[in-house]
């Protein structure tokens, strides 16, 4: 029966898509319907509180292509992903958001090369309509940052819309660490992987989930998950700060061997000291980061609770 054996699997996460989801559901049916392949939804709601749930769960009973996983509460966008991939029975799986800016008519292109033998195929944006320039602008820098200092070579202005084979994902859900940044562990993977150029559209409906908060805190996990670089750069503070202090000793005997008054004074103490001590406390801050992933890896509690699932097969 085709919703036993699905070949595509679509995983699309959900938080507070009431607006967005019937359209998003539509015109995923009308792709897969037209690409003839035997195919299923997993949509997974994380903790919304505007409708969505009910939508999803009704979803579930009006069509047996979709399978709903109601979170218990709100666990993230990286963690819904994750969710999704673990209850995802596809021989590929395309994780694309709900709220229909990764438009589900460039499904058929990441399944086309697919079937041409790459196991990851991962969509790259030429343009990014209904966005602020700021928005633009910090992901662009996002991007390049990651790409120059993360230790695995991150296609830029690629987003989690991909298509994954089954054997990538198998790989994606052993790796159970806490601080996620899927786009990256996808590289990190291997398996031969290539760029499907597309237009990414504007929201359809509702506010961005990606606050600059949020966006901070990921940004955060994708750099202390993948480089060291944040470690290496307090080293570094800290070789400035002893060499700077080297240079200045023999500055200050000379100018008070010659008698001048630039040197006299708490003035000079005192900036040493708070520049030695704001190096301290970032490198403090940065061996903190780090220090609290490694906690939350020891604790080792679940990545998700689910209230409602199908059985995972």
């Amino acid at each position: 029966m085709e919703e036993l054996s699905p070949t595509i699997t679509l995983v699309a996460p959900n938080y507070n898509e009431s607006a967005s989801l019937p359209e998003f559901y539509r015109r995923v049916r009308e792709v897969m319907e037209k690409l003839g392949e035997s195919w299923e939804l997993v949509l997974v709601d994380d903790g919304s509180t505007d409708g969505t749930t009910e939508m999803i769960r009704e979803l579930g009973k009006q069509d047996p292509h979709v399978r709903p996983v109601i979170f218990a509460r709100n666990f993230g966008h990286q963690i819904a992903v994750t969710a999704g991939l673990d209850y995802s029975r596809g021989q590929a799986v395309v994780i694309m958001d709900a709220d229909l800016q990764d438009p589900p008519e460039v499904i058929p292109d990441l399944v086309a090369k697919w079937r041409e033998g790459y196991e990851i195929v991962y969509a790259v944006r030429t343009e990014r309509e209904g966005e602020t320039w700021f928005k633009l602008f910090t992901a662009r820098l996002f991007y390049r940052l990651i790409y120059r200092i993360t230790d695995v070579d991150i296609p830029m202005d690629t987003g989690d819309f991909r298509l994954l084979d089954r054997k990538a994902v198998a790989v994606l859900n052993s790796m159970r660490e806490k601080h996620r940044f899927l786009r990256g562990m996808s590289v990190w993977v291997g398996f031969r992987q290539v760029g499907v150029s597309y237009k990414r559209a504007a929201r359809f409906a509702g506010e961005t989930k990606y606050p600059l908060k949020k966006m901070i805190k990921f940004a955060s996990d994708a750099i202390t998950g993948f480089s060291y670089f944040p470690l290496q750069l307090a080293t570094y503070l800290g070789f400035l700060a002893a060499g700077l202090s080297i240079l200045a000793i023999p500055v200050v005997i000379f100018t008070r061997l010659a008698g001048m008054q630039a040197f006299l004074g708490q003035a000079t103490t005192l900036i040493a000291v708070l520049f030695l001590g704001g190096v301290q406390l970032i490198s403090l801050g940065i061996l903190g980061e780090y220090i609290g992933r490694l906690y939350d890896e020891v604790r080792d509690r679940p990545l998700y609770i689910v209230r409602e699932a199908p059985d995972i097969e």
